[in-house]
């Protein structure tokens, strides 16, 4: 198994007074990558964990590495279907410290002349079903005690050719993280953010696996992939401490403090190679990081 699908916590990093053990915590997107370490490593700590995803037979070793612990399957996109499941996971749990909104997809897409329903799967699922999910979840955790962390990433700050629904995506969590932090001051709550780069998790892989991303980056990712170990540590601290900002690797923070400027930067060192790369996107059939259930359009046919 790769370090995407399976990895040994490490030992505990967090003293008795910052410590994730017997917090209740619901993280979504579980049957692999950030989802399945973190949930793997908070169990080892001693948190007890449920877990919701739609790979049923990953998302059922998970749980079988954390005690058996409670899962169901959930299409994010589904509102009515995540307040249930959401409900039904906070009940065996016996109430709710924290959750962990963390499913996401991925897929290129060229702007002009790509797939709609690339931009329209993209927002369903990362956009909406992290809005669904906090909305189920905000009235188990707004409570003194109580922590969201939603999983953006750098591509909320640092936009690529071909990821423009990616990264509409993530900025779209992280104007919802920043309001929800707002709105839920007053129960005592608090709400952080994780920000990552390309971690070795089958989404960098499989997104940036594509004879298109190539074309333009010269390479399979535009930093090269980081360790998911030190992500993980990075979010079961932040869990423990109810951390406002989370980053992994560590220069993600800074380049996030001069958005402006790494942009720049970015614009600069890709200025070749990009016209041929979109006009393979434009052809080249991909799929999305994670298959996805069939479900009704939302925003009809853009003209």
């Amino acid at each position: 198994m790769n370090a995407s699908t399976a990895r040994r916590p490490r030992r505990g990093l967090l003293g008795p007074a910052q410590s994730v053990a017997g917090k209740r915590i619901l993280i979504t997107g579980a049957a692999r990558g950030i989802g399945a370490a973190l949930a793997r490593q908070l169990h080892a700590r001693g948190a007890r964990v449920a877990l919701l995803g739609i790979e049923e037979a990953l998302l059922a070793e998970v749980a079988a590495d954390c005690g058996d612990a409670p899962w169901r399957y959930c299409d994010i996109g589904d509102q009515d279907q995540v307040e249930r499941v959401v409900n039904s996971l906070t009940a065996e749990l016996g109430g709710l410290d924290a959750v962990v909104a963390n499913a996401g997809i991925a897929r290129q897409l060229s702007l002009l002349g790509g797939e709609p329903d690339v931009l329209e799967e993209t927002l369903t699922v990362n956009v909406l079903g992290v809005y669904y999910t906090l909305r189920a979840a905000g009235p188990h955790i707004a409570h003194p005690g109580g922590y969201v962390l939603l999983v953006s990433s750098l591509a909320a700050a640092i936009h690529l050719p071909l990821a423009g629904a990616y990264s509409a995506s993530k900025a779209a969590v992280e104007a919802l993280g920043d309001t929800l932090r707002i709105e839920l001051r007053h129960t005592g709550a608090k709400v952080g953010m994780a920000y990552f780069a390309e971690l070795d998790t089958d989404m960098t892989s499989r997104g940036f696996g594509t004879d298109a991303a190539r074309d333009i980056l010269g390479r399979n990712t535009v930093s090269g992939t980081a360790p998911l170990g030190p992500a993980i540590d990075a979010m079961e601290r932040a869990l423990a401490r109810r951390s406002r900002r989370v980053f992994s690797p560590y220069w993600v923070g800074l380049i996030l403090s001069f958005r402006g400027v790494g942009q720049r930067v970015v614009d600069y060192a890709l200025r070749h190679g990009v016209e041929t790369g979109l006009e393979v996107a434009r052809t080249e059939r991909v799929a999305f990081t994670t298959e996805q259930p069939a479900r009704p359009r939302r925003m009809g046919k853009l003209a």
